[in-house]
């Protein structure tokens, strides 16, 4: 019913930066939090950046000052600029999207994951 379509992942070198975007789709009445969580081999998912629709924002603290969340609400479109990538930033990177449908139950989605490796 809703579905998410993330882009912008890659090889990057370390200090280099990568702009992550996801777009959700379907019968999305509305959207109340979109979020980036990342999960390395061997390791649990956690959370990067969150972002309410309005506009309370919440990072980790290992990518404050590094990772940039924001939202574009007419697209339902979330969007994470990581500049100053760290090899430990690599990882398999999820956007998840929290809302109503049009049905006026409550929704919880993944996307499929991107993945992006900083690596000299």
């Amino acid at each position: 019913q809703v579905q998410l379509v993330e882009s912008g992942g890659g090889l990057v070198q370390p200090g280099g930066s990568l702009r992550l975007s996801c777009a959700a789709s379907g019968s999305i009445f509305s959207i109340y939090a979109m979020a980036w969580y990342r999960q390395a081999p061997g390791e649990h998912r956690e959370l990067v950046a969150r972002i309410t629709s309005g506009g309370s924002i919440n990072y980790a603290d290992s990518v404050k000052g590094r990772f940039t969340i924001s939202r574009d609400n007419a697209k339902n479109t979330v969007y994470l600029q990581m500049n100053s990538l760290k090899p430990e930033d690599t990882a398999v990177y999820y956007c998840k999207t929290d809302g109503t449908l049009q049905a006026g139950s409550e929704f919880h989605s993944w996307g499929q994951g991107t993945q992006v490796t900083v690596s000299s």
